[in-house]
């Protein structure tokens, strides 16, 4: 067996969302098979104050910072220019950014929807685009989508967070057919409830907590290193032949049977 196959030296990924949750969880678990991490967030102090922390965690990686907010085009921009300023060979792109409001499908009014396509859906979209030239330049680029069991099957998120994630989904089996000739694989996660200040709020009220747990046969709430563990194997060499694909993260959540 080639260890190396196992891990991620030399390598540059880029993480959205990277300052809190999924996409932090994200940084380190990259950061310990060996990559380099570009991070972004929204929050500039706050993600400084983070990649100031990560440095001292991983003294032997670079982790750098630019705050942005990707559903914006001119800061997708700004963020591109800010790689090609630091003429790193950018390898891996996680889209974790995203966020949710959740109502009923009739309260929701059509600018709240359209904030949530750009949210969830288009700023990822753009970003795989931007980041394309960079990533045919490699033999072995990764794209890892963070989708969502509610783009799979139906639960309480409200519909637009539902249909932003299922069309992520398709936009990762669209991907993989079409930029596997540039040397690029493109795979998803769909995380179920994952413990996270985003569903601190719903997980307090323990009658909904024990509805969660009823349907999860692993009967336990995610952690956000399990959804990182996923998306990292999704990363690696060891995946080479691996693309197209929507990895659940739910504790068996989308299997539950009666």
């Amino acid at each position: 067996m080639n260890p190396a196959r196992w891990r991620l030296d030399g390598q540059v990924a880029l993480v959205t969302g990277a300052s809190k949750g999924i996409g932090l969880a994200c940084v380190r678990e990259l950061a310990l098979l060996g990559a380099d991490v570009l991070l972004v967030a929204r929050d500039e102090p706050y993600l400084e104050a983070i990649a100031g922390e990560l440095a001292d965690e991983f003294p032997a990686r670079r982790m750098l910072a630019f705050a942005a907010d990707v559903t914006d085009a001119e800061q997708r921009l700004e963020v591109f220019d800010w790689i090609a300023d630091l003429d790193l060979p950018l390898s891996l792109l996680v889209n974790n950014a995203g966020g949710n409001t959740s109502r009923p499908v009739l309260d929701y009014s059509l600018d709240e929807v359209r904030a949530l396509l750009d949210t969830n859906l288009l700023g990822a979209f753009e970003m795989c685009r931007l980041a394309h030239p960079h990533l045919a330049e490699h033999g072995g680029a990764a794209i890892v989508n963070v989708g969502s069991v509610s783009g799979l099957t139906a639960v309480r998120t409200g519909a637009p967070y539902g249909m932003t994630k299922a069309a992520l989904h398709q936009l990762t089996r669209n991907l993989a057919c079409e930029w596997a000739e540039d040397g690029i694989r493109v795979n998803a996660v769909a995380p179920w409830y994952i413990r996270t200040q985003r569903t601190e709020g719903p997980l307090s009220d323990p009658d909904y907590l024990d509805e969660v747990l009823e349907r999860t046969p692993m009967h336990r709430i995610g952690e956000v290193e399990e959804v990182a563990a996923a998306v990292a194997f999704l990363c690696l060499p060891a995946a080479s032949y691996v693309t197209g694909e929507c990895i659940a993260v739910d504790g068996g959540f989308l299997r539950y049977g009666f």
